[in-house]
């Protein structure tokens, strides 16, 4: 197993659900964790209920805005040094999922913020990983970019299949080089993107279906694998969910 200790990791999309998850769990772990989302509170909220060797430190960043995620880097690269490990957490959903009730600005901004965006945090931290030869990047896709599913609808499916042609292209072109690149699949996760359902779900439903830890740990393990190891994909679903 690899030594995670001292391990300089960025996480976005890591104010709440899986992102959270992942941070806690690779503070605890001994890595210099720095969590990004668009909104300060809930990341402080994260960083003050974490105990670890390295606390979490925190930052703003818009994975829509260009200029915002240079300046999430920024800071890291200033204050802390090159990305290991880059968890791109960040992503949203819409209520009106059909090609009948979705406009066009909507189908722009959940791919500026699940496509275009994880495209550009790589772009951030994929030159110094090339350099040193070492490097791993997780994109936490969905279900939906392996199954274009009704229930992810017709925009989320498109940008979750872009993330994962995308993820799988990367890691082709560096797999000489170091570097390694993950695209991990949940199925329904109990997190605030479900809010965004069309139908409202359950507190059972909820307690039923994957918690953020689930994916968390999913995560950890492959961190913890030595570089000349490589999970390219991996789906975690709930076991009642079905899989087709």
């Amino acid at each position: 197993m690899a030594n995670l200790a001292g391990k300089i990791v960025a996480v976005t999309g890591g104010g709440t659900g899986i992102g959270a998850g992942i941070a806690k769990t690779l503070a605890e772990a001994g890595c210099r964790v720095t969590v990004g989302g668009r909104r300060l509170e809930p990341l402080e909220a994260l960083s003050g209920s974490v105990t670890s060797q390295h606390p979490i430190r925190t930052h703003v960043i818009d994975v829509a805005d260009p200029a915002s995620i240079e300046t999430f880097f920024a800071d890291i690269r200033d204050n802390v040094g090159e990305v290991d490990i880059l968890v791109n957490s960040a992503g949203i959903n819409i209520q009106k999922r059909t090609m009948a009730e979705m406009i066009p600005d909507d189908w722009d901004r959940v791919m500026q913020i699940n496509a275009t965006g994880a495209y550009r945090c790589i772009k951030e931290v994929l030159p110094a990983m090339r350099a040193r030869k070492d490097g791993l990047v997780i994109n936490i896709s969905s279900v939906a970019g392996k199954r274009a599913i009704a229930l992810g609808g017709v925009v989320y499916c498109a940008s979750k299949f872009a993330m994962t042609a995308m993820g799988t292209a990367i890691s082709n072109e560096v797999r000489q080089e170091g570097v390694r690149v993950t695209n991990v699949y949940p199925g329904e996760v109990n997190t605030p993107i479900l809010d965004n359902r069309p139908t409202p779900v359950s507190q059972e439903h909820k307690d039923s279906i994957l918690q953020p830890e689930d994916i968390a740990s999913v995560v950890l393990s492959i961190c913890h694998l030595p570089p000349r190891a490589n999970v390219p994909e991996v789906v975690i679903k709930p076991t009642t969910q079905e899989w087709v």
